[in-house]
């Protein structure tokens, strides 16, 4: 598929527009007191391949900022929610239901040319991403902080800034600036991966914005995708809770081979993957992640952050030996988790959802180019289990 935004490769990494990410630190646009790169500077950078000044990035945050605010329906829907139910399940219907106010769609019904159908997508992907933050905090306050009140959006804050803030932890300038770079850095990794394929799948039936990106939530649910920053969090505290305080290799390299011989994967290290330019993306992004712990002592002293940095120096060579692992490194989820839980967001079922917040950045800009390209509906041709046989037969 044609996947303008980010490209990756097996020794460079990723590039935004041909930016690597360190690139992107020393290019764009940071909040006012804060040295990361704000989730406004990346979507320009996304949507047009252009670094924008650092007034055209205040005034991205504005626009944000003013459209921010839900809708009473999806508000009314949110609140009716029950406690138990998973938080991107909450994420995905929320999305859906702000398709009441799609511009393209009300567009597309009334009768528009093909020419013009960009316009109105845009509108509805600048629109749903300003709201992303206020739907995720809603779930968050609902789920985990029941019968707190939401903090409004500040019009002059940035778009994670208020996301912290309406999570409630505005007065954590760290955690602030972790989310800042997790958000801008996890916006896009290519076209190929399962949530932004989904986005561009659907929306190639012409779907709206809301819609395209609602079922892409969904497939950004599953545990062999975005679930798996909580999943690697939940064996590192299991491996903390067996082999306590003593951080050895060898009790690692122990714990590791446990795993592994009850048929387990070792969550944060195994990725599926049969194509190495998209494993190459992972190890980027866990060294950015190892990079910001370097920056801050605090966190170097986490027990559960010296235990992923010791399991990453001795996880390779153990699933190098255990032979049926395609990448070994550590790949993002490794080290993102720990950063989280540290700064006091400990509810792992909610990790998933700040993942989301984050790929609308690069899944919804491709749609947007997608339609001012005018590409065609994707249908990709399905073989038999007959076809396939008689494929490999002819081999």
């Amino acid at each position: 598929m044609l996947w303008d935004a980010s490209v990756l490769d097996p020794i460079e990494g990723i590039r935004f527009h041909g930016m690597s990410i360190p690139d992107c630190q020393k290019q764009l646009t940071a909040a006012p007191g804060g040295k990361e790169i704000i989730a406004e500077s990346m979507l320009w950078l996304l949507l047009t391949g252009k670094v924008p000044t650092e007034a055209e990035t205040r005034q991205l945050s504005r626009e944000l900022a003013e459209k921010g605010d839900l809708p009473k329906h999806v508000v009314d829907l949110i609140d009716s929610l029950p406690q138990t139910l998973h938080p991107m399940t909450q994420l995905g219907m929320g999305v859906a239901a702000l398709n009441h106010d799609s511009q393209f769609a009300a567009a597309y019904e009334k009768g528009i040319k093909k020419s013009e159908y960009w316009t109105h997508t845009l509108e509805d992907c600048i629109n749903l991403i300003a709201r992303l933050p206020a739907l995720a905090a809603r779930i968050y306050r609902n789920v985990y902080k029941p019968g707190t009140p939401l903090t409004g959006i500040n019009k002059d804050l940035d778009l994670v800034g208020n996301y912290v803030n309406m999570l409630g932890y505005g007065h954590n300038h760290d955690l602030t600036e972790y989310l800042r770079l997790y958000i801008a850095i996890h916006g896009d990794h290519e076209g190929g991966n399962a949530s932004a394929h989904t986005a561009h799948l659907v929306g190639s039936t012409l779907s709206d914005p809301y819609l395209s990106y609602s079922a892409a939530l969904f497939a950004l649910a599953g545990p062999l995708h975005g679930l798996a920053n909580q999943e690697v969090l939940r064996w590192q505290m299991n491996m903390q809770k067996e082999i306590g305080t003593n951080i050895t290799h060898d009790n690692i390299k122990d714990f590791l081979w446990k795993t592994l011989k009850s048929g387990q994967v070792v969550p944060g290290h195994v990725y599926f993957d049969s194509v190495l330019v998209c494993l190459s993306i992972s190890f980027s992004f866990y060294v950015d992640t190892a990079t910001f712990c370097d920056t801050r002592p605090e966190l170097l002293a986490d027990p559960v952050i010296q235990l992923v940095k010791k399991t990453s120096e001795v996880a390779p060579d153990v699933l190098k030996e255990h032979g049926k692992t395609k990448n070994p490194y550590p790949n993002v989820d490794a080290a993102s988790g720990c950063v989280l839980y540290h700064y006091g967001l400990t509810e792992f079922k909610y990790y998933t959802v700040i993942f989301g917040v984050s790929r609308s950045l690069g899944a919804l800009t491709q749609l947007v180019w997608a339609r001012a390209l005018g590409l065609p509906l994707e249908r990709p041709k399905s073989l038999s289990i007959d076809a396939i046989q008689k494929l490999v037969e002819g081999q």
